[in-house]
């Protein structure tokens, strides 16, 4: 009997070394392994367009490169993706560029400024063709960074506590708002607040701030903020954002040539799901807040509309002189204008 137990034993001991084999052997088998942070928690709508960006860096590199995503508060916070990117802590990032104002003032500029264009095509253009790729790519290669494909999201909206009636009422109120938007804001005679997305609800819901922009409405829809704060501003800060990802540059010169262009598909593959998607859940995720109780500002009289136009006239000179790379990104926007 000792024998029998002794053999299955050994039988058992094998299969279970086998299944650790394999399993090791899945792991190892991608040559290039990569840690991917983005801005959202799981589950979200844009959650699930950086899980597909990953699958679809595997799937075209043929598994040779396999991609580990990394959700908000998991490992890096929202203010520390660039950095860990430029260490190497991380491979792959998706960077909410008004967080890093003064890591790189040129992004600030890359995501929009306020008053911008909310005209998709405008966009691909400036960075296609007016030469916004070659700016951004020196940009955030000076910090040991490959820039790739930017996507495009919706506007930007700020959300409230407190019903807006005029611009008078922005006056003393604690607003999220980080980077450029934090100083239109401001310009409004509110306080703006630099917090990540993952702050906002219990912020507002405490009254530790009195409203806060989404980068764009589904974020306001995925966070439930209008279970805390149901009034939105009728105007947009900016008409469009757009973001980057970027990839750790000593990780971007390990891959043969082969496999740059497996990533470069699919970040392009990306960018168009995003615009695809995100004019699709724009108008979803209004809908669904409005069924909860958004409400909406009055509309803006000529005085609100100027006084909001005005708040970011000198944004445009204040960030050009912010640093070379700003600079040649300004002068490449209002030659195209």
């Amino acid at each position: 009997m000792f024998n029998k137990l002794k053999k299955k034993l050994s039988t058992s001991a094998l299969a279970l070394a086998l299944g650790v084999s394999t399993i090791a052997a899945d792991v190892s088998a991608a040559e290039h392994n990569w840690r991917f942070s983005n801005l959202y928690g799981r589950g979200t709508a844009f959650g699930e367009l950086y899980e597909n960006l990953a699958k679809n860096i595997e799937a075209n590199s043929d598994g040779r490169i396999s991609v580990q995503v990394l959700y908000s508060g998991e490992g890096v916070g929202t203010t520390g993706i660039l950095s860990a990117v430029k260490s190497g802590l991380i491979t792959m990032g998706a960077p909410f560029q008004s967080m890093h104002a003064g890591e790189l003032p040129a992004g600030i500029v890359e995501i929009g400024l306020p008053g911008g264009t909310d005209d998709p095509a405008e966009l691909q253009s400036l960075f296609n063709e007016k030469g916004w790729d070659k700016v951004l790519t020196k940009a955030y290669g000076s910090q040991g960074m490959v820039w790739l494909d930017p996507y495009i999201q919706p506007p930007v909206y700020v959300l409230t506590k407190k019903q807006i009636n005029s611009i008078e009422d922005f006056k003393g109120l604690k607003i999220r708002a980080p980077g450029a938007y934090g100083k239109f804001l401001r310009n409004l005679g509110a306080s703006p607040v630099s917090l990540s997305w993952s702050e906002i609800y219990t912020s507002l819901a405490t009254g530790v701030i009195d409203g806060s922009i989404g980068s764009n409405m589904i974020d306001h829809r995925d966070g439930n903020h209008v279970e805390v704060a149901k009034y939105m501003y009728r105007l947009p800060l900016a008409g469009a954002q757009v973001l980057p990802i970027v990839v750790n540059r000593n990780a971007w010169k390990k891959l043969p040539e082969e496999l740059q262009e497996a990533v470069r598909k699919a970040t392009a593959v990306h960018a168009e799901e995003q615009l695809t998607m995100s004019k699709k859940w724009e108008s979803e995720a209004v809908a669904e807040m409005e069924s909860k109780g958004l409400m909406w500002s009055p509309e803006p009289n000529d005085a609100d509309r100027q006084a909001w136009t005005a708040a970011g006239a000198g944004l445009w000179d204040e960030y050009a002189a912010k640093d070379k790379y700003s600079k040649e990104l300004i002068e490449i926007l209002r030659n195209s204008q």
